[in-house]
């Protein structure tokens, strides 16, 4: 029987860390915009790991004015169609729950992508690479056709 070795890295096994806010496109298939928030705040308030009187207090601190579990219910549940979350609550929520994967629906139809912070450099960093190899390449260019020219 063969005995796999922990002290070394399994390079087949590994993989990379998630780096945009959004939730994996099987946690919330299809349906309209308004369903899939509701599902999904429901699923941040879920797995949280706080109770949703805890959320509604943090909320309500932040805001400075009452949110309550009822309204938290309302916001996740699909049938009350009348309850929409507002922008302000939905930022404190996202800071309440810790879910920053719910940053990714406001993203997501835009075409955008929400990153941590410390990717922010790096991402400037590829972008001056990429425009460095763009003026090399008409540099070569344009002394490619200076020496034609002679």
């Amino acid at each position: 029987m063969a005995r796999r070795d922990r002290s070394t890295l399994d390079l087949f096994e590994w993989q990379p860390p998630k780096v945009a806010a959004g939730f994996a496109p099987e946690r919330l298939p299809g349906g309209r915009l308004a369903s899939r928030i509701a599902r999904a705040l429901g699923m941040a308030l879920k797995e949280c790991g706080k109770s949703r009187a805890e959320v509604a207090a943090e909320i309500s601190a932040e805001l400075g004015y009452p949110v309550s579990a009822d309204m938290l219910n309302a916001y996740a549940s699909e049938a009350k169609e009348g309850h929409r979350i507002s922008l302000e609550c939905f930022i404190a929520l996202v800071g309440a729950t810790g879910c920053t994967d719910l940053i990714g629906l406001v993203t997501e139809p835009s075409r955008l992508v929400a990153v941590p912070a410390k990717f922010e450099a790096l991402i400037e960093l590829n972008l001056i690479e990429e425009h460095e190899r763009e003026v090399a390449r008409r540099k070569d260019a344009a002394t490619a056709r200076w020496k034609a020219g002679r």
